[in-house]
């Protein structure tokens, strides 16, 4: 069993920490109150913003800001509970002024003191102007529970002497001397916080707001090699890194298996899936078989007295379907897809097991592509068509998913339901099932670990696959990903 040792953390303040932040209390106390009558390219640059951390940041969550200034970022977030912190006492006054629905604390992120937990902690624009950014996000850490999400953006450097042009044609704010971290930098900072960085992009290319222009440059060039390195700020989405449990609770376990003209495998099913964490669920959909799929799965039910099943008729169409009804169904605390057709092996549950319970990742997602498979697994051209999609799949969502279509993916109940109550952001668009779970993942913002199989042979029935049309399929993903996730 590995330990853990806690090593308390502690800033000493010196003379030079206080003369840098007392004169950017006077600065930012400054700037707060010249804001009401400033003009310049900062209004379209924090409407863009905003535009961005929307669309990471699901509605009614706990949100901090750390740095909030007047809280309008915060207030557009719409959380649940909002916490805006700031050093700068006009800054804090004119947020309570703006935004009475959210709750404002003056206080010096290096010597943040909160009593709560939150879903999400944001700083923007925060970094650059820190004195020890070390200090504030293990600070920052205090707050944090398994599931919270760091989110931040700071500037490139690249941007250094065209902010200060802009600063001096009183384009932009006037700011004071300032860190300017690379991602890189960053990365290791939340690394040395005990966080580690989940995804990591680029924003903003044009600042000014100009017709066309903007819209071409923010949402589309950006996102583009080579342009995308010539972009103003650079976004970061960490976690906590995950903490052994103690007590080591097993977890319960739901197996949702669709089931379509398979009954030569139901009792192969039965004799091969293992029994995982406090108990174990099998989650039987029937999806309209032609063969006795059906009466197979009831029989062997009533031959496996010992082991927990549930067998449900699917009304729609299609393994999507027989997925949302299998999940809205299960009992279990952990979910998997395990595809009847017995290709991945119901031994390697296991593993994702493990995987998600230690919190390698918060959706274990399979990956037939590593490892020889069998002769007749996969044809061809199927597979060269996997491992593009799968390139394609991993640049669009930020993080590496070397397999979109391998059946098993496990993940908790609890971030299904967090995919489920965010659908409408996406619509019914998945047949497959698959893109409904990796999209909300991401849209989540959850950890995506692909963890490998040695993917098998069928030994009864036939593929339900029909290359050409779930092909054409693939590419209406590809481009509704760009469209929902990439290029907004």
């Amino acid at each position: 069993m590995s330990s853990v040792t806690t090593v308390s953390f502690r800033c000493s303040i010196d003379s030079p920490q206080i003369k840098y932040q007392q004169a950017r209390r006077l600065h930012w106390n400054g700037v707060a109150r010249e804001l009401g009558a400033w003009k310049g390219w900062g209004g379209y640059y924090h409407r863009r913003l905003a535009e961005v951390y929307q669309s990471v940041v699901s509605p009614g969550q706990s949100v901090l800001e750390v740095g909030c200034a007047r809280g309008d970022l915060l207030a557009a977030l719409k959380p649940s509970s909002g916490v805006g912190v700031d050093f700068s006492e006009e800054m804090i006054n004119a947020a309570r002024q703006r935004h009475p629905e959210l709750r404002f604390v003056h206080a010096d992120a290096h010597a943040l003191e909160l009593n709560e937990k939150c879903d999400v902690i944001i700083l923007s624009d925060l970094v650059n102007d820190l004195w020890d950014v070390q200090t504030v996000l293990h600070k920052i850490g205090k707050l944090t529970t398994p599931r919270t999400r760091i989110i931040m953006n700071s500037y490139s450097r690249l941007w250094e002497p065209v902010l200060g042009i802009a600063e001096w044609l009183n384009l932009a704010k006037p700011t004071l001397h300032q860190n300017w971290l690379t991602v890189e930098d960053m990365a290791n900072l939340l690394n040395l916080a005990d966080c580690e960085v989940i995804k990591q992009w680029q924003e903003i290319l044009w600042p000014l707001r100009t017709w066309v222009l903007a819209d071409l440059c923010n949402c589309f060039l950006v996102k583009l090699w080579p342009f995308k390195h010539l972009a103003l700020t650079n976004f970061i989405v960490a976690r906590p890194n995950p903490r052994p449990n103690p007590s080591n609770q097993p977890s319960s376990v739901s197996v949702i298996i669709p089931a379509r003209n398979e009954a030569g495998n139901i009792a192969e099913i039965f004799r091969r899936v293992p029994n995982m964490g406090r108990s174990t669920e099998l989650v039987f959909v029937e999806g309209h078989s032609r063969d006795s799929t059906y009466e197979a799965i009831e029989a062997a039910i009533a031959a496996h007295p010992e082991r927990y099943c549930q067998l449900l008729r699917q009304n729609g169409v299609g393994k999507g379907d027989a997925v949302r009804l299998g999940f809205a169904r299960a009992k279990g605390e952990m979910l998997m897809i395990l595809d009847a057709d017995l290709t991945v092996p119901p031994e390697d549950l296991t593993r994702f097991y493990e995987a998600l319970h230690s919190g390698k990742g918060e959706f274990i997602n399979g990956v037939r592509l590593v490892y020889p498979m069998e002769k007749e697994a996969m044809r061809f051209l199927n597979l060269l068509g996997n491992k593009f999609f799968s390139l394609a799949f991993s640049w669009l969502l930020g993080q590496p998913i070397k397999d979109t279509l391998c059946g098993t993916k496990v993940l908790w109940k609890q971030d299904y339901e967090a995919i489920a109550a965010n659908r409408t952001y996406f619509g019914d668009f998945d047949p497959f099932g698959d893109f409904d779970l990796i999209f909300g993942a991401v849209k989540l913002n959850l950890k995506i670990t692909d963890l490998p199989i040695r993917y098998r042979e069928r030994t009864y029935g036939t593929t339900n696959i029909e290359r050409w049309k779930h092909g054409s399929l693939l590419l209406k993903m590809v481009i509704f990903a760009a469209k929902r996730l990439k290029f907004v």
